[in-house]
């Protein structure tokens, strides 16, 4: 079962909308649902709302909540709303 989704910090979502929008591959560090640490290189190309948490869909497919963010392009999630 996941936890309850926290919404991250609006500065945060603002970074990860400008990669999107520059297209940019960028090494993204999450927690996956087992809680480990994995990194990907990949595009960000879009975000959606599915039962009611945020996640961001990358060039390859894969789909990342956006809670489970570590860092995207060097920038570190630091904190929720």
């Amino acid at each position: 079962m996941s936890k309850k989704y926290q919404p991250i910090n609006c500065h945060f979502y603002d970074e990860l909308e400008l990669l999107a929008i520059r297209q940019k591959t960028c090494k993204i560090i999450y927690h996956n649902e087992q809680d480990e640490v994995l990194e990907r290189m990949d595009v960000i190309v879009d975000f959606k709302i599915v039962d009611h948490a945020e996640f961001m869909f990358l060039k390859s497919g894969e789909s990342i909540r956006l809670d489970r963010l570590v860092s995207a392009d060097g920038k570190v999630l630091k904190g929720f709303c």
